[in-house]
């Protein structure tokens, strides 16, 4: 099982290099959080599938940022508005030797029953195990509903950000709960999200 980066040093840090090869990973966050950034740098280390399910492609392209890798392709692609799932399973189907493959976001698949549903999770991770490449999947809290305890139960790892905002601050920090083929971190990192993303070294204000 080789190790992928996830373009996110301070992570690869903590995790021995990164994430293991055909890991399905699921990003919780508050829709109005930076977490857009950790997906974006998700994107990069290698060639990546971007599916956009809410937002336009038009949208999205220029948030990527393809630095100097010219040997990586990243392509942005929506997928169909009333039923998604098709999309993402061709794309996944497609996905290059240790390729990325991103779906932003996943609540309009979580909208279809459950036993289509759990079986389209379950094709998705083999079809991720069979290109010994990484899914993230980008899930917004707020949705609570049964489908998402499927997401939550078939991901090999979760990451779950936390926003918080007060009148002097706002903090976000990252909790990783579950790690299946690794170590889950015992505290949460707190990150600084601006442009970048990176360790935040300020104290917290009480």
């Amino acid at each position: 099982m080789e190790t992928l980066p996830t373009g996110i040093s301070v992570l690869d840090r903590e995790f021995g290099g990164g994430l293991p090869s055909g890991s399905v990973v699921v990003l919780k966050a508050d829709p109005a959080s930076q977490s857009e950034l950790i997906v974006e740098r998700f994107s990069r280390p290698r060639t990546c599938r971007y599916l956009t399910t809410v937002r336009a492609a038009d949208a999205v392209e220029p948030t990527l940022s393809l630095g100097d890798d010219a040997d990586r392709e990243t392509t942005v692609a929506e997928t169909d508005r009333e039923d998604p799932i098709e999309d993402v399973l061709a794309a996944a189907s497609d996905l290059p030797d240790r390729g990325t493959l991103v779906i932003d976001s996943i609540e309009p698949l979580e909208a279809v029953d459950g036993a289509r549903y759990g079986s389209f999770l379950t094709d998705l991770r083999q079809r991720v195990a069979d290109a010994d490449g990484v899914a993230l999947i980008h899930a917004f809290k707020t949705n609570t509903g049964e489908n998402r305890r499927l997401t939550e139960q078939v991901a090999d790892v979760i990451f779950d950000l936390r926003t918080t905002v007060t009148s002097a601050e706002i903090v976000n920090r990252l909790i990783v709960p579950k790690f299946r083929g690794g170590a889950a971190l015992e505290e949460p990192l707190k990150l600084k999200l601006t442009d970048s993303v990176s360790i935040d070294t300020s104290r917290d204000i009480a």
